[in-house]
């Protein structure tokens, strides 16, 4: 059983001990064989099962949770789609199987997801380990599984759902070393996990396998704090070192995580720009979404990705062309030559006499700051500036929480 489902079975003993406790007087009374009452002086070790099949049917019904309304329109031709790119299951240290993971993502109103299981950590399986294993030996070395049971069940979600579009499943994993450098790897789009776990002792090797299948590689969190985990000393700086330097060069680096789980890396955001690399928010989750997030929240790390259609093929290209940007704790975080035409697809800005009036389309808050004067832009909303009396301003408005370096916010020009 999941922790999600332990929860879900104490509150149900809860409730019937409430039950039990409201209705105990006639219960009591009718503790006997055929529902008959029995003396006072009755022995009281001896006691009848007593049905309450009414009263557990009687219990309200579960309360309807919808999908998180989040608007984003379109950025010119290209789709804007929610993804996450970093996901965890029971086939390596996650908590849920694949098939949970197909439907948190559906609930969060994701149109894509990347399974990304370790290849060197695989602890749940229980290989080598006092008890039972959760799975045959054979199918526990088969890497591609947690993918492919992913995969089968977002293709029966969507033939139950009929006119439902399909959540798209990319075929991933995760390159585990335990220094850093190099730390962790996602491997997006490979073919076959199984021959890149064949060379799990040289992570150069695994690179190059990856490659060879066509993949993207995703430098994942690394500004994480482990570092007997493949992360970095407690309290050290973020850096690109020497070794990523190389791992760059040779082609083996597509793409860095600027937020992971709930870190950010202020820095990555510049790396990218300098290095023509594409953002990524990631969950990393490992727990029930519930337990990081709570239910359906919309506020989860999500990486927009801008993509000419919705299949995996539009989305692959989208990532090599570096067409991604973060979005987590109400920030933007990307190269400027994306997060630019984002911010003009959800933002009209109209001159009303001497006053600015900004109209949010989106779902992505802005604050934005022109001269001495702040406006605070939630999602969907409408909010002005200055008074119609007053001077239109000029210059540059400074979107403080869409990011395009590091410490750089977004600068958009008042024509």
């Amino acid at each position: 059983m999941t922790l999600q489902g332990e929860s879900i079975k104490q509150a149900g003993i809860l409730i019937l001990a409430a039950a039990l406790l409201a209705m105990a007087p006639r219960v009591l009374a009718h503790d006997g064989p055929h529902g008959h009452a029995h003396a006072a002086a009755e022995d009281p070790d001896i006691s009848y099962t007593v049905h309450l099949s009414k009263e557990i049917s009687d219990i309200p019904p579960k309360r309807v949770i919808t999908v998180p309304n989040v608007t984003l329109p379109d950025a010119g031709e290209l789709r804007v789609l929610k993804g996450d790119f970093h996901i965890h299951t029971l086939f390596s240290d996650g908590w849920v199987w694949p098939t949970e993971r197909v439907h948190e993502a559906e609930e969060n109103g994701l149109d894509v997801i990347a399974i990304t299981d370790h290849i060197e950590y695989r602890p749940r399986l229980n290989r080598g380990n006092p008890g039972e294993p959760m799975l045959r030996q054979k199918d526990s070395e088969n890497y591609n599984l947690s993918v492919e049971i992913a995969q089968k069940q977002a293709a029966a979600n969507k033939k139950a759902a009929k006119n439902k579009s399909e959540l798209l499943i990319i075929h991933g994993t995760e390159i585990t070393k335990k220094t850093m450098p190099p730390g962790h790897f996602n491997a997006l789009f490979v073919q076959d996990v199984n021959k890149i776990a064949a060379v799990q002792d040289d992570y150069w090797e695994m690179f190059a396998e990856a490659k060879r299948q066509g993949a993207f590689l995703l430098w994942n969190h690394p500004g994480w704090e482990a570092p007997k985990s493949g992360g970095i000393k407690k309290g050290a700086p973020t850096t690109f070192t020497e070794i990523h330097e190389e791992i760059y060069r040779r082609g083996y680096m597509d793409g860095i995580e600027a937020f992971n789980g709930k870190q950010f890396y202020p820095v990555v955001a510049k790396w990218c720009s300098d290095r023509n690399l594409a953002a990524f928010a990631n969950s990393d989750i490992h727990l029930p979404e519930s337990r990081n997030y709570g239910l359906r929240n919309p506020r989860r790390p999500v990486t927009l990705v801008f993509a000419k259609e919705k299949t995996l093929d539009a989305v692959k290209e989208a990532f090599f062309a570096k067409r991604t940007v973060g979005w987590a704790a109400e920030m933007i975080f990307g190269q400027e030559r994306f997060v630019r035409p984002l911010f003009d697809a959800c933002v009209e800005i109209k001159k009303e006499g001497g006053r600015l009036t900004f109209v949010n389309r989106s779902s992505i808050p802005a604050t934005i700051k022109i001269g001495g004067e702040t406006v605070k832009l939630g999602p969907l909303a409408t909010a002005g500036t200055g008074s119609p009396s007053a001077a239109v301003p000029a210059g540059i408005a400074t979107v403080e929480n869409w990011l395009v370096g590091k410490g750089k916010p977004l600068l958009v020009p008042l024509e």
